[in-house]
């Protein structure tokens, strides 16, 4: 396989990688919480300089049909049901909030985002934050668009208030699900596109009238095509939505084996909005069929990254879940869609395979580095290797081969005098398999990942 770096074409500026404090950060504490920490946002950890806080929509006890505890949420604001009056307690969600602020303290988050599943439940239709009784229907009724804007923007305010570098809200997520009906299991909430933009217009109304340093983000379409036209048309045609939102967010699941649907969102969608810089704010493997120490699961989280950023133009990369429950199947395998998995008390946990696979990324891509095209441009039916290639902003090159397949022997092609190479495989991580003069022709092994710095 030749990699030619002498004509690369140079694509987009990246802005980072980051992940979702939602729904595990809120049992995490004391021991667990700094090294947990410390892997995810430090400087010997992944790096990430992205980080997405829920703004739950809160549990209503008496009238919740989310039987998972780590699906909840705890809210800032009470409601009082007799007396249908609001009250404001800023020490809830305690560990949560501690979370977020040890992950700041690493000096490495420049992009706070805080996001919503749902609005509160006490503005839902159901009075539950988990979706309407019927799918496909909108849980907030208009009246109501407001008072959501308030809850959203006023637990801002706190954060800003107590110094914590809010920089954008998004007070949707994944819109066009069905979200409610006769099972659920997280909090959601479906719209429209005609009701995603009242509520996004009232936001703007609501940060301009405030004065608030923020800017909205979203609406983190649940696919990267079908109804994501749709959305961002709408966007894109609100003056006033325009004046405060500058990053299209949306997730790339259901999307795993085509790269030609990539090809697609950059061609349709990318380049005919460069007013937007787009992130690809969620995905994980879904469904996963990968447990947490099989490398496989490393492979596809590498081969997503880089195909998002590369043939999908994204500017950013956001893993769904940071940690995630133990998910033991029949096989006796946990499979955990989360870069750390844990037990619901955090007794136990520990890194899954993927997050070697995120680590090639987000340790060796800084911010600013810029995305390179060398060419190479997988199909849906042939997609077993992949190359990815970046400038970073001190002048080093950067290549991160993917191999799914069999050993593969490459030839590099550039004009390039010291080579480091980064190498995972099922039993070593991240491991430091060559440091010294520049070598044009190397072999990718069967199942693994390389990070290659050329200078």
């Amino acid at each position: 396989m030749k990699l030619d770096l002498t004509n690369a074409e140079k694509l987009q500026k990246l802005y980072g990688f980051g992940t979702s404090a939602c729904w595990w950060s809120q049992y995490c504490s004391g021991k667990a919480a700094d090294e947990i920490a410390d892997l995810l946002y430090g400087d010997d950890g992944l790096k990430l300089n992205i980080y997405r806080y829920n703004i739950g929509g809160g549990t209503d006890e008496d009238n919740c049909r989310v039987a998972n505890p780590w699906r909840r949420t705890e809210s800032f604001m009470l409601f009082d049901r007799e007396k249908e009056e609001t009250s404001w307690d800023f020490t809830r969600d305690k560990n949560a909030v501690d979370m977020m602020k040890k992950c700041l303290a690493k000096g490495n988050i420049d992009t706070l985002i805080l996001f919503c599943n749902s609005p509160h439940y006490s503005q839902t239709s159901t009075g539950q934050a988990s979706g309407s009784l019927l799918y496909h229907t909108c849980n907030i009724p208009k009246m109501n668009y407001r008072k959501f804007a308030d809850y959203v923007l006023t637990v801002a305010q706190h954060f800003i208030d107590e110094g914590l570098p809010v920089t954008h809200i998004s007070p949707i997520n994944e819109p066009q699900w069905k979200w409610g009906g006769s099972y659920v299991w997280q909090e959601g909430c479906h719209y429209e596109t005609e009701e995603l933009i009242e509520v996004y217009h009232i936001f703007a109304e609501e940060i301009i009238k405030r004065k608030m340093n923020v800017k909205l983000y979203g609406p983190e379409s649940g696919a990267m095509l079908e109804f994501t036209p749709e959305y961002i048309e709408a966007i894109a045609k609100d003056e006033l939505i325009m004046q405060v939102m500058d990053i299209f967010a949306y997730h790339s699941y259901h999307s795993d084996d085509k790269p030609e649907d990539r090809y697609e969102f950059k061609d349709t969608i990318v380049k005919k909005y460069p007013q937007f810089r787009f992130d690809m704010s969620e995905w994980c493997e879904l469904p996963n069929k990968s447990h947490t120490k099989d490398f496989k699961g490393a492979l596809i989280t590498a081969r997503i990254i880089g195909q998002d950023l590369i043939y999908g133009g994204a500017e950013s990369w956001t893993a769904w879940v940071a940690v995630n429950n133990y998910s033991i199947k029949e096989d006796g395998f946990d499979y955990s869609d989360a870069t750390i998995t844990a037990t619901p008390d955090f007794d136990e946990w520990y890194v899954a395979k993927r997050y070697y696979g995120f680590a090639h990324f987000s340790k060796y891509i800084p911010i600013n580095s810029v995305a390179l095209d060398i060419g190479l441009h997988p199909t849906n039916d042939n997609n077993t290797f992949n190359a990815f290639a970046f400038i970073t902003p001190n002048g080093e090159t950067v290549i991160i081969v993917v191999n799914e397949g069999e050993d593969n022997e490459i030839e590099i092609k550039g004009n390039f005098a010291e080579m480091t190479i980064i190498k995972s495989t099922q039993d070593n991580e991240l491991k430091e398999d060559y440091k010294g003069a520049f070598k044009p022709e190397i072999t990718s092994p069967e199942n693994s990942i390389m990070t290659i710095i050329l200078k």
